[in-house]
């Protein structure tokens, strides 16, 4: 069984009171790693020894600390398999996915490191013909990064990369369901050279989460995750007045229009439904179909979804893996029953599966309803509601009329009703024939209750930053 420790000033060290988070996996239930818990006291330490470091850290010229972080890219890419093997046991993903992972999060970390020469300031004209405002671009300080489990090793380096190239330190807390490859991202780290007591990365129970976000040496909180979670860091933001940037739910719609390549799009939608189980916050989670084409479209999806087949992805890599613990199974299959006794039709799926592991088949359900709790709450699996309309404007209200507003979906080949839903749209993102995959360089931030500030691309980068006035007078 693997041991893992927690990783705090460069060095990984045993916890003092020796308590330990099991890991299991979701392929079989199987316990398959012991990581350190720390202490209230060890966390505590941890944000006082990045406070250290990032005094000296924020020194070094924005040049510099790119430099370490292309060290850490090449680090990430050295140790790919090694960080895609744990990855791939703690998540059930199969290892080329687990394996894209890291070198994903190695092209997103240098994506950062070349915002070095372009952190800008700006020149205000003053209304005084002697003075000078300048306002300058400076790091916040220490970060408190809480990272989820879907995709673990990615989103780890999204929070960390733009925080480190604009001068701040961080204290990572990954999820207890996939805390290995963190750890082994922290080998990375230590590879890299970077500086000790910049990046440390800690497992925690929510006690000990709390401890650290409201540390008054935590100055912002990031997060990746659901709308509860968020909740609770707005509290814990409360306590130092701590910025928070957080991406919460999602229930993307995609919108079919009769014009639209139907096949396309069924085969996309159903792509998005079941990779990693569905378990992704820009996954699609309600299909709004035009009734002229509503039964070709169903039985478009209905075809895509017979031919996902679920099971270990270690033994095929084509199968859809599993959910990440089996209160989400149970959660699931719970919201689909309740979405059938309240009128919705069972095309296929929705059932528990027999054997170990946490599977879930590709579901599909018609005749669904706007106010059903299937439509209206993120299912964070592979199920999949589908409803009608008559008309462009009445897809975008049903669209529209939900408390998230993260991804949204239009197939249509008419540039018009496009940019209709473009400019009509309430989420943070609309995608045109094709479905959501965050672009590095785009802005991944989400509207109502997805979300406050983003991550991604310049504005991502400028969020881990704040601002100081120079008033110059000569």
């Amino acid at each position: 069984m693997r041991i893992d420790k927690n990783f705090v000033n460069n060095a990984f060290y045993t916890a003092s009171k020796n308590v330990s988070i099991p890991v299991y996996s979701p392929v079989n239930g199987q316990a398959i790693a012991q990581v350190s818990a720390a202490s209230i006291e060890e966390a505590l330490s941890a944000v006082d020894i990045a406070a250290v470091a990032q005094k000296s850290w924020r020194m070094l010229t924005s040049i510099e600390r790119a430099g370490y972080m292309h060290k850490l890219a090449d680090a990430l890419v050295r140790r790919k398999d090694a960080i895609g093997q744990a990855l791939a046991n703690e998540s059930g993903k199969s290892l080329e996915d687990a394996t894209n992972e890291a070198v994903y999060a190695a092209d997103i970390t240098r994506y950062h490191a070349e915002w070095a020469r372009r952190i800008e300031g700006e020149i205000i004209p003053s209304d005084s013909p002697s003075e000078n405002l300048l306002l300058q671009r400076e790091p916040i300080g220490v970060v408190a990064c809480l990272i989820p489990f879907n995709y673990p090793v990615y989103t780890l380096l999204r929070k960390i990369a733009p925080a480190l190239i604009t001068g701040n330190s961080v204290v990572v807390r990954p999820s207890n369901n996939t805390p290995c490859s963190a750890f082994e991202i922290a080998k990375a780290v230590q590879d890299s050279g970077i500086p000790a007591g910049v990046v440390n990365i800690l497992t925690m129970d929510h006690a000990t989460a709390e401890s650290v976000c409201t540390h008054p040496k935590v100055g912002m909180i990031t997060l990746t995750g659901s709308v509860g979670a968020g909740r609770k860091v707005l509290e814990y933001s409360q306590v130092n007045i701590a910025k928070s940037s957080l991406e919460l739910g999602g229930k993307s719609p995609a919108i079919i229009e009769p014009d639209a390549d139907l096949e396309k799009a069924a085969q996309e939608i159903v792509a998005s439904k079941t990779t990693n189980c569905g378990q992704l916050c820009t996954a699609i989670e309600r299909v709004y179909v035009h009734e002229a084409i509503y039964d070709q479209f169903i039985d478009l999806l209905r075809v895509q979804m017979k031919a996902r087949q679920f099971g270990d992805r270690a033994i095929n890599p084509s199968f859809m893996g599993p959910l990440i613990n089996e209160n989400a199974r149970l959660n699931i299959h719970q919201m689909v029953e309740r979405a059938i006794d309240d009128g919705a039709t069972l095309e296929l799926g929705g059932y528990i599966p027999e054997g170990e592991g946490h599977f879930y088949p590709p579901t599909l359900l018609t005749n669904c309803r706007q106010d059903m709790e299937i439509v209206q709450e993120e299912i964070f699996g592979p199920v999949l509601p589908v409803l009608k309309y008559s008309n462009i404007d009445e897809a975008l209200s049903l669209a529209n009329d939900h408390q998230f507003g993260l991804a949204s979906v239009i197939y249509t080949e008419n540039y018009r009703t496009a940019m209709k839903v473009a400019n009509n749209i309430e989420a943070g993102e609309v995608y045109i024939n094709r479905t959501p995959a965050d672009p590095y360089q785009g802005y991944h931030a989400g509207w109502k209750r997805s979300g406050l500030g983003g991550d991604d691309g310049k504005h991502g980068m400028l969020e881990f930053t704040q601002t100081r006035l120079v008033v110059m007078n000569y």
